[in-house]
This record gives C-alpha cells, sequence and structure tokens, in this order.
C-alpha cells in the first residue's frame, strides 16, 4: 500500500505524530534517523503495522509521499547552541529524492530563520526544485505532552513559506485535528515554540526560587500554590522540582538578535542550580538527624525526567547522583521504568524492593513521583524522606 506520509525522526517529536497518522487512517512510513528506531516496543509496533505504518530504512521511499516532516532532534549543543546536524541529514536525505508538488514540513524545536536559512537551501540545492513553486515548505511547532492520559489532539499552528504553503499543511494537519491555527509565516509559526518552551522554563524558575525562598521564611509553598490556583484568571499553577529536564530547551537568542530574552536567561541559571539546592538540603536534613552524608546511604526515587515515562532527556536526577557520590554518600536508586543507570560510567545499584530498601536507606530522595508508587506506604517505611514533588501525604515527609 503506498504512503502517504513520511515522519522523518521516530524520537520525541516524530513518533507522536506517526501515531496520531496512522490512528487517523493515513498510511505513513517511519524513517528513523537515528538510535531512537528502537524506541517502539514490539506490540506497539505490531498494532502501528496493522493500521498502516511501515518503518523504513530506504531513503527511496521518501520520494514516494505526498506529505514529509522532518522531526530530527535539535538536542543542546557543547556550546549552548541547538545542534541541527540531524535535522540538516534528514534534509539531505530527503533533498536527493524530493518530487514536485510535495509538502515539506519541519516539526523540530529550531530558532526563528531556520526553516526559511537552512532547511530552504538544503532541499533545493539537493532536488533542484523550488520551494514555494515546485513544492510546498512549512513550519509546524510540535506539541507533545509526554505520558499525558489525554489523548484529544492538540490545535496545530501552521506557517508557511507561502500562503499556498500554508494551506497544503493546513490540510495535512486538519486530517488529526479539529483546530488548525494559521500563523503569518514560517518564522512566526518557529517563534511560538520558541515562546512555548520558554514560557515553561520561565515559570518553573519562578516557583523554584518561590520554593528556595518559603523554606528559608517557614512556609508552606505547596499550599500557596494549592490557594493561588483557584484563582480563575491572570494565573497558571506550576509546581517546584529538582530541575527541569525534558527534550524542550529553552533559549534566549543571544547570538541571534541584538538583545537576548534576560528573563529566560535567568530562569536557566535559576534551574541549573535546583540539583545542587536539593543536595543541599539532603545534606542538611542528614546532619539534623546526626549523620553524615559521607557514608550515608542515600536512595533516589525516580530517575526520568517526567513520572511514568522511561525518558531520561535532561532528568536532573544524574547531576545530584553525581553530587552525592562527590560528598561520599552511598547512592542507589528504584524506578520501575529504568532498568539499569549509570553515573561517571559505573552501574547504579538498583534496589528490588522498593520498601526494604527505604527502609535500609539513611535518606530516600523522590525525585520523580511515578504513579506505581504507594506514596503513603513509603513515607511510613522510609527512615527519612525528601519529596521533591510535594505529592506525599502533609507531614509525612520533607518537602523541597
Amino acid at each position: 500500500m503506498p504512503a502517504d506520509l513520511a515522519v522523518i525522526g521516530l524520537g520525541p517529536y516524530g513518533l507522536p505524530l506517526a501515531q496520531a497518522a496512522v490512528a487517523a487512517g493515513i498510511p505513513t512510513i517511519g524513517y528513523a534517523t537515528g538510535p531512537e528506531a528502537g524506541s517502539l516496543s514490539p506490540a506497539e509496533l505490531r498494532r502501528m503495522r496493522s493500521t498502516g505504518f511501515r518503518p523504513s530504512t530506504d531513503p527511496a521511499q521518501l520520494g514516494r509521499v505526498r506529505t514529509a516532516v522532518i522531526c530530527a532532534p535539535t538536542p543542546r549543543g557543547a556550546d549552548g547552541e541547538l545542534d541541527l546536524g540531524q535535522v540538516e541529514a534528514a534534509a539531505r536525505t530527503l533533498a536527493e529524492r524530493l518530487r514536485p508538488h510535495t509538502t515539506v514540513i519541519l516539526e523540530s524545536p529550531v530558532l526563528p530563520g531556520t526553516t526559511e536559512d537552512l532547511l530552504r537551501p538544503i532541499l533545493e540545492r539537493g532536488s533542484g526544485l523550488r520551494a514555494g513553486r515546485d513544492f510546498h515548505l512549512a513550519y509546524s511547532p510540535s506539541r507533545t505532552d509526554p505520558g499525558s492520559r489525554d489523548h484529544t489532539p492538540a490545535p496545530r499552528v501552521i506557517g508557511g513559506l507561502t500562503p499556498a504553503c500554508t494551506e497544503s499543511a493546513a490540510a495535512f494537519y486538519g486530517r488529526l485535528t479539529d483546530k488548525v491555527v494559521r500563523a503569518r509565516g514560517l518564522r512566526e509559526a518557529e517563534a511560538v515554540r520558541l515562546l512555548e518552551t520558554n514560557f515553561r522554563h520561565v515559570n518553573i524558575a519562578l516557583v523554584n526560587e518561590m520554593a528556595v525562598v518559603c523554606h528559608e521564611l517557614g512556609v508552606d509553598l505547596w499550599d500557596v500554590i494549592r490557594c493561588a490556583e483557584t484563582k480563575p484568571f491572570g494565573f497558571q499553577a506550576f509546581r517546584p522540582g529538582p530541575g527541569v529536564g525534558g527534550h524542550g530547551v529553552p533559549q534566549d537568542l543571544t547570538g541571534h538578535a541584538s538583545r537576548g530574552l534576560r528573563m529566560v536567561e535567568l530562569a536557566q541559571q535559576v534551574n541549573e542550580r535546583m540539583p545542587h539546592y536539593v543536595v543541599q538540603r539532603a545534606a542538611t536534613l542528614l546532619n539534623e538527624h546526626g549523620k553524615s552524608a559521607r557514608g550515608a546511604r542515600v536512595l533516589l526515587l525516580g530517575v526520568t525526567y517526567k513520572a511514568d515515562l522511561a525518558d531520561q532527556q535532561g532528568a536532573p536526577a544524574h547531576e545530584i547522583a553525581v553530587r552525592l557520590m562527590e560528598l561520599g554518600a552511598s547512592v542507589s536508586y528504584h524506578d520501575p521504568h529504568i532498568p539499569a543507570w549509570h553515573v561517571l560510567d559505573r552501574p547504579v545499584p538498583r534496589a528490588d524492593s522498593l520498601y526494604e530498601a527505604a527502609a535500609a536507606a539513611d535518606l530516600t530522595l523522590l525525585l520523580q513521583a511515578h504513579r506505581t508508587y504507594d506514596l503513603q506506604g513509603l513515607s511510613v517505611k522510609a527512615q527519612l524522606l525528601l519529596d521533591t514533588r510535594g505529592v506525599t501525604p502533609t507531614g509525612a515527609a520533607h518537602r523541597l
């Protein structure tokens, strides 16, 4: 059966798109650009295959579709900038097979101007075709909420090189969602993703700073948030944590505009300090209970970046483990989604029995509240519990 859609990149952006497409009855090819090719379980792969999905490593298949969506990851590089290497590689592979009248859409997180200034020249040089005349080119920011139980498709924002490009992309996304929002152009659509990602990081930074200040003042921040979120306007609840993980990289635009986003730069500094703050709180708690961090048995619960996921991208657990080890603590972990974990090139001991491990540990650090955790039972069994997510019963644990 011929495919209508090629999803290039089956990581955190491409896989949800492929799943939504096959659910909508769109015959889809999944072309992996990296190690994410193995992220589908055999059962999920069988289910998707039965509804029109075909994973492929044959680039020739990319030239047989009407719509190609590039979803390659763009992680932060060593210099702090987005690494566009996988996007460029995907574009070159597609360009060699690009046919007239194809709609090409970029969903990867990029800075404004990337689709037109980077992607367009690669596609045009490699294909000999002209964007906006021979093929359609558009950008749509990926909107996925990993682990969410709400499977209602989010509205999609579309921005094209030309009005015709926008309409062609809108026609595709109209098959996946009831609401398509048309941006003025490519750069506006790219800036939507920038704003949405930075909004998350800035607001998390605000409550993270509030957590530090409220602890010093003896104020229960979790109760403050509970009360504040009853306001029906002008407030959206965010909650503090041990750090910010995930694939959405904040960008302050330094070097890309005459002035950067100073609020974003400050938010990054605040959020990057949180693992250090958590370790400070842990060491203080141990000291208050007559124990030193050196030689203390510390159990880390939940080492993924988000609850109920196996994804460790940017999870603060890694830095927290490193800092605890530097203090001389003996670190172990429990996570139902992570069968093995290495820190500083050494395997971290994995606890098989949660309750026994918590009872034996001098300190248990709850970093991620997976649904499988019995928080009431945990708070009873643990000798000393520091809850960085504010999910344990009031008074049952020390909170961040």
